[in-house]
């Protein structure tokens, strides 16, 4: 029996893609998932959206596709297929794929463009063909596998809900570019184990030469633990300005990562991957829902001393 025209057509749809979304960032990430609930309704789909894209993008040149037998040229073929699906659905508005819909929609609704989009497939490609970064290489990487997407989601913040959407001002693009590389950098030392070990990538090379001494490993691992807590701080400075909607759960997500990045400083690298414990993430969450400021590194942490 034919439904009634209300509960059919492109809104069903469009809904029916952005819950595929919220599901892909339930089910991927206990912490960004809680963090995107402080976002406002005008903007938390289209977070949701992002974040599923570059989920999926991940998952194809990460362990799933290698898991179902899928070899590395299969895998460029199939990231290929899944940026050209991706760019289509924004000329078109309407993807057969759900997840690239979900994302179409906020692409079109927050001006996210082929300037943002390419960058990121790239830095996905490398994935599969480079082991080993140098500075050149990790700073390409670092640009399209988080800044960009840090720039993705401003342009919700921005524009989620207006007529036409506009650029962002430069200062809060920049925060938003150093926020993204604070996110990858924390997650590139807290996972180096399993990504040397199971994936056979080294994204910072600490110490991986057999030239390096323990104390230049430990010189270096010090400066990437500096540069994180360095972005940290130039993006804390600029989350105020963001729409009220999006300040909390910006804020959520600045803090738990400051917090990984305080006890990685008192973790010695190959103890295991390190995590903030369920009640000290929930007391941050909820700092965050009240409304406080971003926090800044204790003097402490920033010198490596626990009180």
């Amino acid at each position: 029996m034919r439904r009634p025209r209300d509960t059919t057509g492109l809104a069903l749809y469009d809904a029916t893609a952005r819950a595929a979304a919220a599901t892909v960032i339930s089910r991927y990430s206990t912490s960004f998932g809680v963090a995107s609930r402080l976002l406002g309704p005008r903007v938390r789909p289209h977070v949701h959206a992002v974040y599923a894209l570059v989920r999926v993008a991940d998952e194809i040149v990460d362990g799933p596709a290698h898991e179902a037998g899928m070899p590395a040229s299969e895998q460029v073929r199939e990231l290929d297929a899944f940026e050209a699906r991706t760019l289509a659905a924004i000329g078109s508005g309407f993807s057969a794929d759900l997840i690239v819909h979900a994302f179409a929609l906020t692409a079109r609704e927050c001006g996210i463009g082929e300037q943002l989009i390419r960058p990121f497939f790239a830095s996905m490609r490398t994935d599969i063909t480079v082991a080993e970064h140098d500075a050149a290489s990790h700073e390409r990487y670092v640009y399209g596998s988080a800044e960009v997407v840090g720039l993705m989601c401003l342009q919700a913040f921005l524009n989620a809900g207006s007529a036409r959407a506009v650029a962002a001002p430069p200062d809060l693009a920049e925060g938003a570019r150093r926020l993204g590389a604070a996110f990858q950098n924390v997650n590139f030392l807290r996972d180096a184990g399993f990504d040397r070990e199971t994936l056979g990538r080294d994204y910072l090379a600490l110490g991986a030469h057999d030239e390096a001494t323990p104390a230049e490993a430990g010189r270096t691992r010090a400066a990437v633990l500096e540069s994180i807590d360095a972005d940290l701080a130039a993006a804390a400075a600029i989350i105020p300005r963001l729409p009220a909607d999006s300040r909390r759960a910006v804020t959520a997500a600045h803090d738990l990562f400051a917090e990984l990045n305080a006890r990685l400083r008192r973790t010695p690298p190959g103890s295991g991957r390190v995590r903030v414990p369920d009640p000290v993430k929930a007391a941050l969450l909820a700092r965050a829902a009240v409304g406080a400021t971003p926090r800044a590194p204790h003097p402490d942490e920033r010198s490596g001393r626990t009180a």
